[in-house]
């Protein structure tokens, strides 16, 4: 018998033709992560085991900043070209694409982090625990 996490990820690979592309800047990502993406990983990682995330991952065609697969949660952390007009209709498309495929997408800027990460996990945690 087949449990949750095994059934539930086939689709989220991305297009064979992208996926070296996205593999290779996923991996260079993850080593330059930004202040804020490193404070947020740190208190993510401690989490106990059915919240385990994953950083600087391949959804679909999307690396995404954390993911929580087995919760469908995805949270990415915004600096401030997030800000730019341009940036914030690619990010609608973004997290749209990214809720058709059964994902919740939370957004955090980078002073969010950055000044109180106390706060931000407390709302990760209020989302995952009350699921």
């Amino acid at each position: 018998m087949m449990n949750k996490v095994e059934t539930s990820f086939e689709y989220m690979s991305a297009s064979p033709d992208r996926y070296a592309l996205l593999k290779a800047f996923a991996k260079e990502n993850r080593l330059k992560m930004t202040l804020a993406e490193t404070i947020l990983w740190e208190e993510l990682r401690l989490l106990p085991k059915p919240f385990k995330f994953r950083r600087q991952h391949i959804i679909g065609d999307f690396i995404v900043d954390f993911a929580c697969l087995y919760h469908h949660l995805v949270i990415e952390v915004d600096g401030e070209y997030h800000q730019e007009r341009l940036q914030k209709e690619d990010d609608k498309l973004r997290t749209e694409s990214l809720n058709r495929m059964g994902f919740t997408v939370i957004r955090f800027t980078n002073t969010q982090i950055i000044e109180n990460s106390q706060s931000v996990i407390t709302e990760i945690k209020n989302i995952l625990y009350n699921e």
